[in-house]
């Protein structure tokens, strides 16, 4: 690399003044990447041919002659069509509401009547019919564009339904000007909270929230014009969309847009990004599935516990942290040098996601420890960052120079931070939001009038340091009166290749227990190990499998108090997801709804014996 990190003039206030600056300066740059279907290979839009697209979009928007701060909804995955959308909506002064794209249908009817969206963009057809369907009211609704073929059919709900392409063609020569404009303290986006317990809240965001977090990250995390983000998590993530989008277009980095989830592994060799924007899920999948390939025994793993240890070390001493603790000889593997630990594991590992990667940053929820270290020993310069809708939303985020993974770094500069009541993390600054549409209550329950945001996390402050410990309504309370985070414990638990989803348990009972989703392959092998059908359910809690199960749960929380150690476990197979309910958009639990789902199974688990 030998572009220099970039700085933005204080003459950028506004997201709109922040694109015309990137086109200003780097109009034949390349800007994005996106797979062409039709010609089957990836194409290149420099600056200046994207900011043609956009001014497209603009003049379409345009004609339709909407007022200041209108709302309009984005109901599109990750793409041109997405960026184009966003920028047009916020070049005319008006708000982006990004949703979901596989979000449930009553979700979307309900976020498009709270914001009251007058404009909807929608991926396809049969995605508007089936919100139509709910049947909620959308009075305010005056225009679809559906960006696939074909329309939707006349049903009367809106007054107009657009194909894209004639939605275009009829802004080509609009009569109503361009809009002046945004300030920067207009809206720049209505982002809904993922709702893990009711109702999602819309959370008012302005431009100068957004813009003063993308000129804190810039100077954290430092992206180059030579850098090629890998664009996966949806826009309608906050962290995307400030990180993954807004980002690159201060440093004028290119980024290409993953075709879909499906295809990630084989984008990533392709594109071979040198920043990843990323979720821990991403690594634990990653994690997970190179544990399958070990097999937990023999030389392989020998020879990946020998590299991780060694590097491990070797980062530790780079960063001025305390050296590991001394662990058993790993006979030959041991005294193999790094240069050839590194080839033969850290390598192969980084080769998967492309080679090149000079800086990962996860962010979103929190990373086991586990991964940290396997990532961070085999040489994956990955730095955490906390934040939240709320803040637009990176808080603090470690630097490569100074990466404390037990930690989410530093505040970010002209962020204030300090503990509440319970060790609550408190936020104070430009990157606070204004507030929750609509939710005067909840707004004044949050944000005190001095500008201090609670964020419900505890944390400890130390060193200039935040390490949150955990969600504080989340905080398990047992009838023993010890009280478990339930966060690292599920994380420390999925470090297990069998456990590929955890949910903990114990609130007012007598003990901490646990339900599992089982990772496929790695059932089979333990099926078969105990001699059991892997596929019959009934085998699934068998009591040998439970023996087993809780035998490996010991291994993996070794370093917990004994009173958070699950005692029961119940396993299934049935992932959870955003379409079962189970998950929300961003991918945190919806432990509202899982105990509900679950609740035969949990008042089983505490009447057994012992329970």
């Amino acid at each position: 690399m030998t572009a220099q990190p970039t700085s933005l003039p204080d003459s950028v206030q506004t997201l709109p003044q922040l694109w015309q600056h990137r086109v200003a300066h780097t109009p034949q740059a390349a800007a994005y990447r996106a797979w062409d279907v039709a010609g089957g290979q990836w194409r290149t839009l420099t600056w200046a041919e994207a900011d043609a697209r956009r001014t497209q979009w603009r003049r379409a928007l345009a004609a339709l002659g909407l007022p200041r701060q209108s709302r309009v909804a984005i109901l599109l995955p990750n793409g041109l069509d997405a960026l184009c959308a966003d920028q047009a909506t916020l070049a005319e002064a008006c708000v982006p509401v990004p949703l979901h794209a596989i979000d449930n249908p009553g979700s979307i009817a309900y976020i498009l009547q709270d914001c009251e969206a007058s404009v909807l963009i929608v991926g396809n057809a049969a995605q508007w019919e089936h919100i139509c369907a709910v049947g909620t009211p959308l009075p305010a609704l005056r225009a679809v564009v559906v960006t696939q073929e074909p329309v939707p059919t006349a049903d009367g709900a809106v007054p107009h339904r657009w194909a894209l392409a004639d939605w275009l063609q009829a802004g080509a020569t609009p009569d109503t000007a361009p809009a002046a404009e945004p300030q920067a303290e207009d809206l720049a986006a209505i982002v809904y909270t993922s709702g893990t317990t009711g109702k999602p809240k819309g959370v008012m965001l302005t431009h100068r929230n957004v813009v003063s977090d993308v000129r804190a990250v810039l100077g954290r995390v430092q992206p180059v014009a030579d850098d090629v983000f890998l664009s996966f998590l949806p826009l309608s993530h906050t962290f995307e969309r400030t990180a993954g989008y807004y980002l690159p277009i201060a440093a004028g980095s290119c980024v290409a847009y993953a075709r879909s989830v499906a295809q990630l592994a084989e984008d990533l060799q392709t594109v071979r990004p040198t920043v990843l924007i990323s979720v821990p899920r991403i690594y634990e999948r990653i994690y997970a599935k190179l544990q399958e390939r070990l097999g937990g025994a023999g030389w392989k793993q020998q020879l990946f516990e020998a590299a991780q240890h060694k590097g491990w070390r070797r980062f530790c001493a780079a960063q001025g942290l305390p050296a590991p603790m001394p662990q058993a000889p790993m006979g030959l593997m041991g005294a193999l040098p790094w240069p050839l630990l590194r080839a033969l594991v850290a390598r192969p590992l980084l080769a998967q996601l492309g080679g090149r990667v000079r800086v990962a940053v996860s962010g979103g929820a929190a990373l086991s420890p586990t991964i940290a270290r396997c990532f961070l020993g085999l040489g994956l310069p990955l730095v955490q960052g906390y934040g939240m809708t709320e803040t637009a939303p990176v808080v603090a985020v470690n630097a490569l120079d100074d990466n404390h993974p037990a930690t989410v770094g530093r505040p970010l500069p002209g962020i204030e931070v300090r503990l509440g009541d319970l060790d609550e993390l408190q936020i104070r600054g430009p990157v606070v939001m204004k507030g929750y549409w609509k939710r005067p209550d909840d707004t004044a329950r949050i944000l005190s009038a001095d500008g201090w945001l609670s964020t419900g996390d505890q944390a400890d402050l130390t060193g200039g340091r935040i390490r949150i410990k955990g969600r504080i309504k989340e905080i398990i309370v047992t009838s023993t009166g010890e009280k478990v985070p339930p966060g690292d414990l599920e994380l420390a638990l999925q470090a297990d290749p069998l456990l590929a989803q955890t949910f903990v348990i114990g609130e007012h009972k007598p003990f901490i227990a646990c339900i599992a989703v089982v990772a496929p392959d790695e059932w089979k092998r333990l099926a078969a190990d105990l001699g059991l059908p892997d596929g019959d359910d009934a085998s699934l809690n068998h009591p040998a499998v439970h023996r087993a199960v809780l035998a490996r749960i010991e291994k993996r929380t070794a370093h917990f108090a004994r009173y958070a150690v699950p005692r029961a476990v119940y396993l299934t197979r049935e992932a959870w997801t955003i379409e079962n309910t189970l998950l929300t958009p961003t991918l945190k639990l919806k432990r509202l709804n899982l105990l509900a789902h679950f609740a035969p199974a949990i008042e089983a688990l505490y009447r057994k014996p012992g329970g």
